[in-house]
């Protein structure tokens, strides 16, 4: 069917890997590698060449990656991610006196080329691991490249299907806030404690009494607040958020959040209703629950049922118009 094809349509999979990962040795400093990651440059390394989620960091020139591989003579031994440095941070270990084979993420999710033959493998790892980078190795375990949600998001382009589902099927209430005096240590514990990437900034309204979401800070922020080797405890949430916030409603459909993520070059967007009292998150990772095969021959099935209620009532509305007119 046209609506099936229209759909279903397989993304390009080699537009779906980053094949100039950023790769560091093992011995390397975690202060140097956090520096690496927050300067590297290119599209492979991060959602959009002029990525600016942070308030703070608007030069156009600085692309951060998200990751980092650790390898020796071609051999995988590890990840470092945003994640790992939040964890890090919360945790407040000596960054200087450490190297990134202690504190990396190891052993590797992997997915074997040969088993790569549409995106739903690599989807099927993100969930079942809870992972956002996913290296894909040959039958020999040599590195191809990574997949990431990012990537994934990039190299499709779902326009009918992301018209018809609404923010609200996708987006997550797990909303962690904070207060805009609490300090950035405060921020990346509060990470690490509820396995988030962000916490939205609000301010007390004490009138309607309601919390306004005014901000928001990202694991990418830590990394970044990081490599200035910044003292978080002494920095506050309001000093560094970015703001002011670009809402969705849970109404939107996700085409409208895919569409003002790549024009304001974030990964996330935060979901607000009810003036207010009601706050979630979305994010290019929830957004790729779309793509659930079952979910996907929902949406086919019910369209197809719609096609063929309308060919059936302009049938009976064409009989009915021959029947007067004879």
């Amino acid at each position: 069917m046209e609506i099936e094809d229209r759909l279903l349509a397989s993304p390009d999979l080699d537009m779906t890997i980053d094949t100039k990962p950023l790769k560091i040795a093992p011995d390397t400093r975690l202060q140097d590698a956090i520096s690496l990651m927050s300067q590297a440059r290119g599209s492979n390394c991060s959602f959009d060449s002029n990525d600016n989620e942070s308030g703070l960091f608007l030069d156009n020139e600085r692309s951060p990656c998200s990751y980092a591989l650790i390898m020796e003579q071609d051999q995988l031994l590890g990840i470092l991610t945003e994640r790992d440095v939040v964890r890090l941070t919360a945790s407040e270990v000596p960054f200087t006196e450490l190297k990134v084979n202690q504190v990396m993420t190891h052993p590797v999710i992997t997915l074997s080329q040969d088993n790569f033959s549409d995106i739903f493998a690599a989807l099927f790892l993100f969930r079942r691991y809870k992972i956002r980078h996913l290296p894909l190795v040959d039958r020999n375990n040599n590195l191809i490249g990574v997949i990431s949600p990012g990537t994934i998001r990039k190299a499709m382009r779902p326009t009918n299907l992301l018209k018809l589902r609404r923010v609200g099927d996708v987006m997550s209430k797990n909303v962690v806030h904070g207060d805009q005096l609490i300090s950035v240590l405060s921020i990346a514990q509060l990470m690490a404690e509820q396995k988030v990437s962000c916490v939205i900034i609000t301010q007390e309204d004490k009138e309607e009494n309601i919390l306004l979401p005014v901000g928001i800070i990202t694991e990418r922020d830590i990394m970044q607040f990081q490599s200035l080797e910044l003292n978080l405890n002494n920095v506050k949430a309001q000093e560094v958020m970015s703001s002011p916030l670009f809402l969705l409603s849970p109404g939107d459909s996700l085409l409208k959040a895919n569409q003002e993520m790549q024009l304001r070059r974030v990964r996330r967007l935060v979901v607000s209703w009810n003036w207010g009292q009601g706050l979630g998150i979305i994010t290019q990772t929830s957004m790729l629950r779309i793509f659930d095969p079952m979910e996907m021959y929902t949406v086919i099935n019910t369209l197809q049922r719609t096609v063929e209620d309308l060919q059936s009532e302009n049938r009976r509305l064409s009989y009915i118009v021959k029947e007067l007119e004879g």
